[in-house]
């Protein structure tokens, strides 16, 4: 018997995209149509991205106002306007499984995206930026010159840059570390003493592609903090999770990124070790992603059941042996920007439970999308969209009135820094919350 609304737990299906259905057009459109059409009966989602209002309107502008009006040609923008945040599913709709109406709008525009790569008509220029890991190397050899030329204050180049790659000369671009952090890895931390060490505490810093090629600290800090609790820590980046490409619908190369992370991951695992991940979509990616899309190879459930964030895993030591003494105030209070890729990891706002253990800190938490997804926060075609979708989530960090601002998402917390002079956010960079214990144990 069917029933309005769960308060169950969402479950995901998993990913089959390679069965003949995934790809059907008939099969297809049929489904987009009775998922736009519950969606146009409920609208509870209508405030959480671009997508929904572009849906609902197009429905209240069509001949009969309903979901047969519309072409198919139409479902083209709403797909094209979803980030892939996951908060739909996890925070607004009453109708995902277990519910009858078995709705999963991310992974259905997943899988249009993926209908639509079949076809060529994905962009180009994405799908290339999505190449993380030859990107980045290039990058790393070369940061000083890239770093100067794609700097937003450098218009000349940043127009050219517009002009032939469709990269918004208006976005800040993220800069590349001099040295990876694997580099910085190998050569210093031996010089990290590990304090009081904790039994059977043995992580491998699983450092991401963005901590590895553009943002060293946030793994620096993790490395500090990590040995300051007594904790045996390695490194390891076998490659990039793969979180690009599913962005750009390339399901297969997902498939081979997962398999190639994993392998190497999983001989950590084999050694008694953890893996601990620095960055939101990432874990994300280990945790929930990858079984969706292999839910029949045990090595990628394996390796799911032994990953923690970061702020997850600092949670867990001091709930089970406690921190190391040493933590001191910080110099202001701090906005916890609760990013979607975290919150999608349903593992409760860690990043403030782990500030939390600060003396006398002042903490407030925003759950707002910051509205960067990836490319799509960059490219020319998509970037006015992204500072409209996370212009009210800046609002409310500035209404705070807290010294830093935090976020899990590196890409969120860039994008939300950049509005600071629509909005004279009152902090004074965007970090990882890493950094911050890390600062307050003045390391």
């Amino acid at each position: 018997m069917s029933k309005e609304g769960s308060t169950e737990a969402p479950t995901r299906h998993p990913i089959d995209f390679k069965h003949p259905d995934f790809l059907n057009p008939e099969k297809l459109d049929a489904e987009m149509r009775r998922v736009f059409d519950i969606c146009h009966g409920c609208r509870r989602c209508f405030n959480l991205c671009d997508s929904f209002p572009k849906l609902f309107d197009m429905i209240d502008d069509s001949e009969k106002e309903d979901v047969e009006s519309l072409s198919s040609k139409q479902f083209e923008p709403v797909v094209d306007a979803c980030t892939l945040c996951d908060m739909c599913f996890m925070t607004k709709c009453p109708y995902v499984p277990p519910h009858d109406f078995n709705l999963d709008f991310p992974h259905l525009m997943l899988r249009y995206r993926t209908a639509q790569r079949k076809l060529n008509k994905l962009p180009f220029i994405p799908s290339q930026l999505a190449q993380i890991d030859r990107n980045a190397k290039i990058g790393v050899v070369l940061s000083s010159l890239i770093n100067w030329a794609s700097n937003i204050k450098n218009k000349i180049f940043r127009k050219i840059l517009e002009l032939v790659a469709g990269i918004d000369m208006k976005v800040k671009l993220p800069v590349y570390n001099s040295e990876t952090f694997t580099k910085y890895f190998k050569k210093n931390s031996h010089k990290l003493n590990v304090y009081q060490p904790k039994k059977n505490r043995k992580v491998v810093i699983y450092s991401t592609c963005f901590v590895n090629f553009n943002k060293k600290d946030t793994g620096v800090a993790a490395v500090k903090v990590l040995k300051k609790n007594g904790v045996n820590v390695q490194e390891a980046y076998p490659g990039c999770c793969g979180m690009p490409f599913l962005e750009q619908a390339d399901l297969p190369k997902v498939v081979e990124q997962a398999k190639k992370v994993s392998k190497d991951l999983l001989d950590w695992v084999d050694k008694g070790y953890k893996i601990v991940t620095l960055t939101a979509s990432c874990g994300l990616m280990l945790k929930f992603e990858w079984p969706l899309l292999l839910p029949n190879d045990e090595d990628i459930k394996r390796l799911s059941k032994n990953v923690s964030d970061i702020d997850e895993y600092i949670v867990d030591i001091a709930q089970n042996e406690g921190l190391a003494e040493g933590l001191r105030e910080i110099d202001g209070g701090i906005t916890v920007h609760n990013a979607c890729h975290a919150r999608a990891q349903n593992m409760g706002i860690k990043a403030r439970d782990m500030l939390k253990l600060i003396p006398n800190v002042k903490i407030d938490v925003v759950e707002r999308c910051a509205g960067h997804g990836g490319t799509f926060g960059v490219m020319k075609d998509t970037f006015k969209l992204a500072v409209k979708v996370g212009r009210p989530t800046a609002r409310q960090i500035k209404n705070k009135k807290n010294k830093y601002m935090a976020s899990d998402c590196p890409l969120a917390g860039k994008h939300l820094k950049q509005l600071e002079a629509d909005t004279n956010i009152a902090n004074d960079e965007a970090l990882h919350p890493i950094e911050l214990m890390a600062k307050s144990y003045r390391l």
